[in-house]
This record gives C-alpha cells, structure tokens and sequence, in this order.
C-alpha cells in the first residue's frame, strides 16, 4: 500500500450502475424505497449516490459509494445481502416487467492520509 494510503483497513465501494432503457426511475425508486434500508442491516453505510450530469449518462447512470469495515467485512455483507430473503423478494418485485439493471461497474478504494474522509 502506497504511503500516502490509510491502513486503518476501511474500505470505500464506488458502484456504477446502467438502467435499462427507461428505468432510472425505477431504479432509484428501489434504492430510496428498499434498499437503502436492507443495506442498513447488513452493515453497509451508505456515503451518498450521485446522478451524472453529462449527456450521455444522465439518462441511465446512478452512481454511490459504500463505506465498509474492511475489504473481508464488504465481502461478507455482499455475500449477505446476496442472500437475504427481503432482498430477494424487493428484485423480483422490481424486475417484474424486465430487468432494471443493465450492468454494475465496482471499485474498491481505500482513503489517502490527507483525505478529509478517512
């Protein structure tokens, strides 16, 4: 890990996500209504989403970031989530009339020691 990187072992997730063709709608509806709370009980603490704001995005684009313990805690509450009946009942009540989601893009990062958000 480079110098200039917190090794305090939090983990920040930045996911993009694509909608289908006219379903952004639909996709923050399932965030702001479902999921944002079903990550709260995973432990996944949302930072804040974002819409982007060029041409060719803004259309079909949602994009956050989750802060997570540790790399192994992130991969433990994915795993959970994955799994959580809720959840599972939220996406197929969501995609009823066709999937939502186009595609998912994730990084995992972790915060420089001069980031004010460490």
């Amino acid at each position: 890990m480079s110098s200039s990187a917190q090794d305090d072992g939090k983990v920040f997730e930045l996911r993009t996500y694509k909608s289908t063709p006219g379903n952004l709608d639909n996709l923050h509806a399932r965030f702001r209504d479902h999921t944002i709370r079903i990550f709260g009980t995973h432990d996944m603490k949302v930072v804040g989403f974002w819409s982007p704001t060029s041409e060719e995005e803004r259309e079909d684009t949602l994009v956050y970031v989750l802060e997570h313990a540790s790399q192994e805690a992130a991969n433990a509450s994915w795993r959970a989530f994955g799994q959580d009946p809720e959840w599972a009942r939220v996406a197929e009540a969501s995609n009823a009339n066709g999937q939502i989601l186009a595609g998912v893009e994730r990084k995992y990062m972790v915060a420089t020691d001069y980031s004010p958000m460490k």
